[in-house]
């Protein structure tokens, strides 16, 4: 079996690795719009299957492993910034709440022989004063990050406490995917 990781994503090539797990890297450009109503949930399990599909090249040998990540406000969604300015908001919004993170994984053999699941981690946020932000701005680390904020570098400074698996913030939950992957196989 190859494995085939459908991300450009460091954090889940460095996850894939720290749990020794062998691979080819494949990054999949899906089509990522969806309706405003869909719930999280919903969200990155749709968009880990299309991501996964589009990655897949026919070949029965190989197992695709998309995932996508969001971080939800009760149902409203945020993903990646696309500006600083955006970036700016959705801490302002997230400061002082109990927001969650979801990441939706899809194994991909076939139509036939797929595995497609969630996981969902609740993230609390420290009130944020507009220096702090602004502090956490200037680091660029929120570029490229969905909600803004990367818990595995400086954003940790804004978590006040986490309910679920650290991993599935940083992008995979690995204890996870690694058991989903032994039963699929």
């Amino acid at each position: 079996m190859n494995l085939i990781l459908a991300s450009a994503s460091p954090r889940r090539k460095d996850l894939l690795t720290q749990a020794g797990l062998s691979f080819t890297l494949r990054p999949a450009d899906a089509d990522e719009t969806l309706c405003g109503c869909t719930p999280p949930e919903a969200a990155v399990t749709t968009l880990a299957l299309r991501k996964a599909k589009a990655a897949f090249k026919n070949s029965p040998d190989e197992v695709i492993l998309a995932a996508d990540t969001v971080v939800a406000l009760g149902r409203h969604i945020f993903g990646k910034p696309s500006s600083r300015e955006e970036a700016k908001e959705m801490l302002a919004l997230l400061s002082g709440k109990t927001h969650q993170v979801y990441t939706g994984v899809c194994l991909y053999q076939s139509e036939e022989h797929l595995d497609v699941f969630f996981a969902r981690t609740d993230v609390t946020f420290y009130p944020l004063t507009d220096a702090e932000i602004q502090d956490y701005l200037n680091s660029g680390e929120y570029a490229d990050k969905a909600g803004a904020y990367g818990i595995q570098g400086l954003g940790g400074l804004l978590v006040k406490k986490i309910d679920g698996d650290f991993y599935n913030v940083v992008g995979l939950p690995i204890a996870q995917v690694v058991r989903h992957l032994r039963a699929f196989l």
